[in-house]
């Protein structure tokens, strides 16, 4: 059975784009953008007239999912995930592996199957192996560096000549060297592309952008397109999260940039300064998108856009992306090229890691055993397909999720405390179900359906039914 449906996978992938000659594939990744934020998708008032082009061109998959994170760095855990193939207990042991040249990592199988390989922007992931790529140019590090008076902030009546301002050159940050990195990083990939344009072989190329991440910096006309009347707070929007602390959503960096308790100003500011630079991020997308139709490659061109995990910026009284609520866990994943499906959307829930077996399936390489996230090519064939049982996500020893079918469970088992939504019914995860007696049998159901997928993917936490609900580092599988 499972060859045959790799067979299948072949002769569709062959299929798309010819027997004879090899697909590129422009592989763009986007740093803590939530899935609300594509412009197409009417969900928020961003605009991003370019990611609404691979939209439009394109499938979209609307429930692409974050499998968590070991630290409070959500990105490390991310990013190492999808350059091992691995899931997210075992990602750290495969970097290590990478390095230690005893297994491949992403660029290595494209460079196997016959590509040039290409990286620009933020890597993060805690091992050399951005040499493993045939080129790279401005490698960044996992965020620009801030300053103080970037966090606690704003504070509603300030003064604005000495406020931290995103326009302004002089806090550094995405500034620092003169351009901002965005336009730097689209300045690479135009570059790469235009002398792509001269070669026969295909080019696997991997661009990172920093943005949306904060310090969420861009040009005073871009912070202007979104005038603070016109930003809407979040449905579920909290002044203080209640399952705040060491033991629940941690307080830490991310939610330390806006003021405790939250202020529907400070709030708006926040989404203003993330909706613009989002906005200066896809102006940037744009760039690189026009050069490779001028390029003549654009026909035999796959493309796939994601970003590494979402951000809250006021929902349910967050602003980081340490928690397990759709707006974090939850990023935009669209995919574009040769005989894709244009807009189209597909429901069925993936993980975003999946951008990388997609990859080698549009390569026709074959996907290392090791590798245990999955192509979406199934899926652009036949969207009802079953292609995970159930999607489970960590962050550390303190939070784990499930979502199976309409239902999601969040358990805080340190502080021994669920969660569950009806994700159909409440979308905005307003209405926990699982102190009502009537959803017990489905928080139990969802309970041990979790503990199953914490054996599955080797989650250190013993279980959650536990009477100390603690970690057990001894915990065997």
């Amino acid at each position: 059975m499972k060859n045959s449906l790799k067979l299948i996978v072949l002769l569709f992938a062959l299929n798309m784009y010819g027997q004879t000659e090899k697909p590129n594939i422009l592989f763009i990744f986007s740093d803590d953008q939530s899935f609300e934020t594509i412009g197409a998708n009417g969900q928020t008032i961003v605009e991003t007239p370019n990611l609404d082009r691979l939209t439009k061109s394109g499938t979209t998959f609307t429930h692409a999912y974050n499998q968590g994170a070991w630290g409070g760095a959500v990105c490390v855990a991310s990013r190492s995930m999808i350059i091992t193939g691995t899931s997210l207990w075992n990602a750290k042991k495969a970097v290590k592996k990478v390095s230690e040249k005893k297994q491949q990592a992403w660029p290595e199988m494209m460079h196997d199957a016959g590509y040039t390989t290409y990286m620009s922007g933020k890597w993060h992931v805690p091992t050399p192996v951005i040499q493993a790529f045939d080129v790279t140019k401005n490698v960044r590090a996992g965020m620009p560096k801030s300053i103080p008076k970037a966090y606690n902030r704003p504070v509603e009546g300030e003064n604005l000549e000495t406020a931290w301002l995103p326009w302004d050159t002089e806090n550094g940050g995405f500034w620092q060297g003169g351009k901002h990195w965005s336009e730097v990083l689209a300045d690479d990939g135009v570059g790469f592309i235009e002398n792509a344009a001269t070669e026969d072989k295909p080019f696997f190329m991997y661009l990172a952008f920093n943005a949306p991440h904060d310090p969420r910096q861009a040009p005073k006309e871009y912070m202007d397109k979104y005038p603070l009347d016109n930003i809407q707070l979040p449905e579920n929007y909290q002044d203080l999260y209640p399952d705040m602390g060491k033991n629940g959503v941690p307080k830490i960096r991310d939610e330390r940039l806006a003021p405790f308790p939250r202020t529907p100003y400070a709030i708006k500011v926040h989404r203003q300064e993330y909706y613009a630079s989002i906005t200066h991020m896809d102006a940037q997308i744009g760039r690189i998108l026009d050069a490779l139709e001028k390029s003549g490659k654009a026909d035999n061109t796959y493309i796939i856009f994601t970003s590494d995990h979402g951000l809250a910026v006021g929902h349910h009284g967050l602003v980081g992306k340490q928690n397990m609520y759709e707006h974090s866990v939850r990023a935009p994943f669209i995919i574009s090229g040769p005989n894709i499906k244009a807009d189209s959307k597909i429901d069925t829930p993936i993980y975003l890691q999946d951008a990388m077996a997609t990859s080698l399936d549009l390569a026709t390489a074959t996907k290392p055993d090791y590798v245990s996230f999955k192509s979406v090519l199934p899926l652009l064939q036949n969207e009802k397909n079953n292609h995970y049982e159930n999607i489970y996500s960590a962050y550390m020893g303190t939070q784990r999720m499930l979502i199976k079918d309409n239902w999601k469970l969040i358990v805080y088992p340190q502080i021994k405390k669920k969660k569950l939504f009806n994700l159909v019914e409440d979308a905005f995860e307003m209405k926990n179900l699982a102190g009502n007696l009537e959803y017990n049998e489905k928080v139990d159901e969802m309970t041990k359906l979790l503990e199953a997928e914490m054996d599955k993917n080797k989650d250190p936490m013993t279980s959650l039914e536990a009477a100390d609900y603690t970690v057990s580092k001894k915990k065997k599988h």
